[in-house]
């Protein structure tokens, strides 16, 4: 059984990844790092129920005593900076989505991954069942991929991530571009559209929806059929934590670290086309100093309308 130290648990993940995990025998959260917007109630009551061991004082410290690291901020701007100490010690680390926000850290831990550092990710939509199956079936019996239409809600980066590195685990990695196509709006309510073009020809579209919780569904077009894929939100993390636990155990891969950042410089091109009049974007065209998403905004979003979820 291996060993979870958690660096914060600002979003739900940790409380549904631990739960889940106590049911096997695979891996235990062990120690906890938390400077993040919960409090100590909070941590408290979280090492109580899963029986966690100890709370450190520092990443450093808590990555000397664990097997792998689980970075769980919601600040996507501090990620590399907290996935670090496991990185120097040569251990791996699972970075939550979005596993970065801006052009420059995908540039670094692609660097970092380039030399030799282990690193995990990030949405578990990518490894869901729905799409793992799907991928596995006989290309010529399901056809050679076309098209992808596929959903989301809540917010338009945080959330909105899944659905895109979903798509990333249809598509892999080829997009050439990203555009801002438009928005609809009714009582107040918000959804946006982009579309994505792939250096092969294949083509996406992903909608986002602000403010309201969206079921994620794909609708693939293959050159022998249609194929509509609900995925089960409830057996998501079953799903990825399963695969992080056979990479611990037998070094199985799973998404290298290019595939991760793709996803993400995609969204980075559709909001810099939005920005700009809705033109196309080349991912090769997104400025070095592109600010990209608002980490810092995010979370101080996030932890204003949080609930204590770890005292429920």
């Amino acid at each position: 059984m291996f060993r979870i130290g958690v660096v914060n648990i600002d979003v739900s993940h940790p409380l549904a990844f631990a739960t889940y995990l106590a049911q096997g025998e695979r891996a235990r959260y062990a120690a906890i790092y938390n400077d993040g917007f919960r409090g100590d109630d909070e941590v408290e009551a979280f090492m109580q129920r899963f029986g966690i061991e100890k709370r450190c004082g520092s990443i450093e410290e808590m990555a000397d005593s664990v097997d792998i690291g689980f970075v769980q901020s919601c600040n996507w701007n501090n990620h590399i900076e907290q996935a670090m100490p496991f990185i120097e010690r040569g251990k791996p680390v699972f970075i939550d989505k979005p596993v970065a926000g801006s052009l420059a850290d995908c540039k670094r831990l692609e660097e970092l991954a380039a030399n030799g550092a282990v690193i995990l990710g990030s949405s578990s939509v990518r490894y869901c069942n729905e799409i793992t199956e799907f991928v596995a079936r006989p290309e010529e019996e399901r056809g050679k991929i076309v098209n992808v239409f596929g959903t989301s809600g809540l917010d338009e980066f945080n959330y909105g991530v899944h659905i895109v590195e979903g798509i990333g685990a249809l598509f892999g990695t080829g997009a050439a571009s990203c555009r801002f196509v438009g928005r609809g709006e009714v009582d107040g309510k918000k959804t946006e559209t982009f579309f994505v073009r792939y250096e092969n020809g294949m083509t996406a579209t992903y909608n986002t929806f602000l403010g309201i919780w969206q079921p994620f569904e794909l609708v693939i077009m293959t050159t022998r059929s249609t194929y509509h894929i609900g995925i089960d939100s409830s057996k998501l993390y079953a799903a990825m934590l399963d695969r992080i636990c056979d990479f611990m155990e037998t070094g199985k891969k799973m998404a290298a670290m290019p595939e991760l950042t793709e996803s993400v410089k995609i969204m980075l091109a559709g909001r810099i086309s939005r920005q700009t009049g809705g033109g196309e974007v080349l991912l090769a065209d997104i400025p070095e100093d592109d600010p990209g998403y608002n980490g810092d905004e995010f979370e101080r979003g996030y932890a204003a309308s949080a609930s204590k979820i770890y005292l429920q």
